[in-house]
């Protein structure tokens, strides 16, 4: 299964992700070390409570080696004054990946960055995944909670085994799915806000997606 996690300031939710395609992994054969040049994203379409339209935007590294989302108002809080439709929040983000020819990828780990409070007695659950677009298994996202009290920025690192990459099937041109969710209970002053974001109180971090890339038969 997953190795290499890692998270920083306490115990926040590890938010592991599982990714499922048409082919499977490939073997280690026709690897490259970076991404080829012609390499494009964008967003298609998005929708969810969590990322209003102009909330969330995707950018390419220049080396092709990875894309970051980045979200500003994807925030899920739950006590004080707080609405019940607060509790829970969710975005789903459809990418077109423009790959040249002869090309394909797979997403070999992804940093999840964000920042929560956390009242004594409250607790955040999260839930991520991500799979091409008409994939027959999507995959089981994997589900995370954590308990107040927590008061920090968080991240959470999720590496993808060699064996267990999944390449999108050449020649194919498929687009790529990102879910997430958040959700917040209330601590034991229910008089009291708890809240948990997938982005920073300035909104300067990302979540960052790492390609694999390699080339076709």
């Amino acid at each position: 299964m997953r190795k290499g996690i890692a998270i920083s300031a306490a115990a926040f939710a590890a938010m592991a992700v599982t990714a499922a395609s048409v082919s499977p992994a490939a073997a280690s054969t026709n690897r490259l070390l970076r991404g080829p040049d012609g390499v494009t994203i964008e967003i298609a379409t998005i929708n969810g409570s969590g990322c209003p339209i102009g909330s969330a935007a995707v950018a390419l590294s220049p080396d092709k080696e990875a894309f970051t989302v980045t979200y500003s108002d994807y925030m899920a809080q739950a006590g004080g004054d707080s609405k019940p439709t607060d509790m829970r929040k969710n975005c789903q983000i459809n990418l077109k990946v423009h790959v040249p020819q002869g090309f394909t990828y797979a997403i070999a780990k992804v940093n999840y960055r964000g920042f929560a409070y956390l009242e004594k007695g409250a607790t955040a659950n999260v839930k991520a995944s991500y799979y091409f677009q008409g994939s027959s298994t999507n995959g089981k996202p994997i589900e995370k909670t954590v308990p107040g009290a927590y008061n920090d920025n968080w991240q959470v690192d999720d590496e993808v085994p060699v064996d267990q990459l999944v390449f999108q099937k050449c020649g194919e041109k498929r687009n790529f799915n990102v879910n997430t969710e958040l959700r917040v209970s209330p601590g034991t002053d229910k008089t009291k806000v708890s809240f948990a974001a997938m982005d920073s109180t300035d909104g300067s971090i990302k979540t960052l997606y790492h390609f694999k890339w390699k080339t076709c038969p």
